[in-house]
């Protein structure tokens, strides 16, 4: 499936909501990722992420629409040569590697970075399987880290390195 990275817009915030207000998606996010997700959490989102500088934040394209999200987010102090890899995508549209292909793009392209790492959930088996598919390997296991929707989730950090 076709798809494309672009920095986010403010034109994307009225379509936003159909794919992000999905408690499927909102379940393995933080909870600055709200759910229900409205046009109000939108326009806070986009109105941040255009302001990057620089652009650390992409809307997943399909179809013309804003269907999913991906971020780097680099470290500072000694962590410097690290940063932190989030993606969502609408679950229309998942099961057809547009996630995996989507980071192996991103990944090292635009940042003079060494490491990149991820933190699913521990229940989070899909973004697990995406993670191995694009190289990451598991680097450590905390249990019961996460405190997500009454529940005690275990976190896991996958790393690949340039």
């Amino acid at each position: 499936m076709d798809f494309k990275l672009r920095p986010w817009t403010m034109e994307d915030a009225s379509g936003l909501p159909e794919h992000a207000n999905n408690f499927n998606i909102a379940r393995f996010m933080m909870d600055r990722f709200p759910h229900p997700y409205t046009i109000e959490d939108a326009n806070v989102f986009i109105s941040f992420a255009v302001n990057n500088d620089p652009v650390t934040l992409f809307a997943i394209e399909i179809n013309g629409q804003a269907a999913g999200g991906i971020g780097i987010h680099p470290q500072q102090d000694v962590y410097k040569r690290n940063a932190e890899l989030g993606y969502w995508l609408a679950e229309p549209y998942w099961g057809h590697g547009i996630t995996s292909s989507a980071i192996r793009h991103y990944a090292f392209a635009n940042f003079d970075i060494d490491r990149i790492f991820a933190r699913p959930f521990g229940t989070n088996l899909r973004s697990q399987r995406v993670l191995e598919k694009t190289g990451f390997t598991i680097e450590g296991r905390f249990k019961k880290t996460i405190f997500k929707n009454g529940e005690y989730l275990d976190e896991l950090i996958y790393a690949i390195r340039r």
